[in-house]
């Protein structure tokens, strides 16, 4: 994805331009505004600054069994949390740790992919085959990045947050598996 662009999306994208403009506003949505409007009747977060008060940086999976602040005994406004397919530290990812060590007090990061992934369990041929058969339409475009060894990924990704230029030397980096059967973390860098 080029970085000199407005759009989110890459250049080669099968979406045509008129499809992100603002248009009508979809429906679909009313129970999720009004759970939301039920949610503020009480919010107390109100004048956050910003900063991950218990400075704490979390890549995980985007995968709803996970609850990142929870499995750790945190809280929201604790951490900075980036979630990605897999877990996996991808460029978008990486840029958000940067922000967060150098603006917004991440002092520790974990990289925390997790059991019974399907990013990791099957190939990329096979993954593309489900994502073609649900959509009815080619997907040959869509960079999938399956993960064929968990363990050894997460040792480059940590790897790689660990030797970033901007990073630096005293920020803690770990990688970590997260067992969505039994909620335990183990370290395994």
């Amino acid at each position: 994805m080029s970085s000199n662009t407005d759009s989110p999306l890459p250049a080669e994208s099968p979406v045509p331009a008129e499809a992100v403009r603002p248009r009508e506003l979809a429906a679909g949505f009313e129970d999720l505004l009004a759970a939301n409007a039920d949610y503020a009747k009480n919010f107390s977060y109100s004048g956050f600054d910003g900063i991950a008060h218990a400075g704490v940086g979390v890549v995980t999976c985007m995968d709803s069994r996970i609850p990142p602040l929870e499995l750790l005994g945190l809280k929201p406004g604790d951490a900075k949390v980036l979630r990605s397919a897999g877990g996996r530290v991808t460029e978008l990812t990486m840029t958000g740790l940067v922000l967060g060590v150098q603006l917004l007090g991440v002092r520790r990061i974990l990289v925390i992919p997790h059991t019974r992934c399907a990013m990791a369990a099957m190939s990329e041929d096979a993954l593309r085959a489900k994502v073609e058969a649900a959509a009815g339409k080619p997907a040959g475009y869509l960079p999938l990045a399956v993960i064929p060894d968990q363990t050894e990924a997460l040792h480059r990704d940590v790897a790689a947050v660990r030797e970033h230029p901007l990073i630096g030397d005293d920020v803690l980096v770990g990688g970590f598996l997260y067992d969505v059967d039994t909620g335990l973390l183990e370290q395994l860098a």
